[in-house]
This record gives structure tokens, C-alpha cells and sequence, in this order.
């Protein structure tokens, strides 16, 4: 699901990420080689405030910048997963059963490169999925990418 990059930065940041008692959801490297931007996303029990991500945009900055992962320019930019969580570990999709998600395969299964449907449960290294009234059972080597289908009640009064 990283890249070997986006791996490497991803385990420069969890010791400082621990220390601060914050997760690292996921890495991304994008945009230009010349330039990119490497978006780190952060996530608390709690969720993530303004002051969480300022203070976590200090310590990301640091470790980044003392590694210096590429040549030149490139951008840091931290932000929170959003409604549309990516789900890149086991452990994520065990947190988030009963939710649904967007998976998309390495290769396909049962003729499709793409499910969306309700994490049912994780067996081991298989995430079993309901989808289109059927339950289909996806090996984790085999996802390329997969995040929460995010939904919005605006029928909700509090």
C-alpha cells in the first residue's frame, strides 16, 4: 500500500508520534519528483484538533527535515484522515468493523479490482467484507488501497 519512501517516513515519524500519544494513519508522497508534497495524516483517540495538528506539524517538520528525504524542495502538510479515513493496517480494519469501505485489489477477485461494502470482520490476514449481498473474503496482501466510505447526516439535530 506505501510506497518504499512513503514506508520510510512513515517509520521515522511513529517514535515521536508515540511519544506524543498521536497515530499515524498514513503517509502520501505527491505530485512532481522536482518538488513533492508528503502528506502526513494524523489521527488521537479523541480526534484531531487545530492545536493537535500545530503541534504535530512542528515535531513532522523536524523529523522530515533531519532525515531530508529528497533533493531540493518539497512541501509538509498534516492534516487529520477526514471523513474518508484511509485503513492501511490490520488493526485499522478491526477498529472499524460494522463501517464501510472502498477496497481496491492488486489483482482481482471474483472478476473485480474494487468492493465497497461493510467490514464485516478480520480473520487473520482476510478482511471479509458484505458487499453487494454477498460476503467476500479479501486477503490483506492483496489490497492496493482501501478507505472508509464516508457518510454525512444532515438530518441529525443536536
Amino acid at each position: 500500500m506505501l510506497t518504499g519512501k512513503e514506508r520510510s517516513l512513515l517509520e521515522a515519524l511513529e517514535p515521536s508520534a508515540a511519544e506524543n500519544g498521536v497515530e499515524i494513519v498514513t503517509v502520501s508522497v505527491i505530485g512532481s519528483k522536482k518538488a513533492p508534497t508528503v502528506r502526513v495524516y494524523i489521527d488521537t483517540p479523541g480526534g484531531v484538533s487545530f492545536d493537535e495538528l500545530t503541534a504535530a506539524q512542528a515535531w513532522i517538520d523536524e523529523t522530515i527535515e533531519a532525515i531530508d528525504p529528497f533533493p531540493g524542495a518539497y512541501t509538509i502538510e498534516v492534516s487529520s484522515p477526514g471523513i474518508d479515513r484511509p485503513l492501511r493496517t490490520l488493526d485499522h480494519f478491526k477498529r472499524f468493523v460494522g463501517d464501510t469501505a472502498k477496497v481496491k485489489l492488486v489483482g482481482p477477485l471474483d472478476g473485480r479490482a474494487a468492493w465497497t461494502g461493510v467490514i464485516e470482520a478480520v480473520e487473520g490476514d482476510v478482511i471479509v467484507l458484505r458487499a453487494d449481498e454477498a460476503v467476500v473474503q479479501i486477503p490483506f496482501a492483496n489490497i492496493k488501497g482501501a478507505n472508509l466510505k464516508g457518510v454525512v447526516d444532515f438530518s441529525k439535530k443536536d
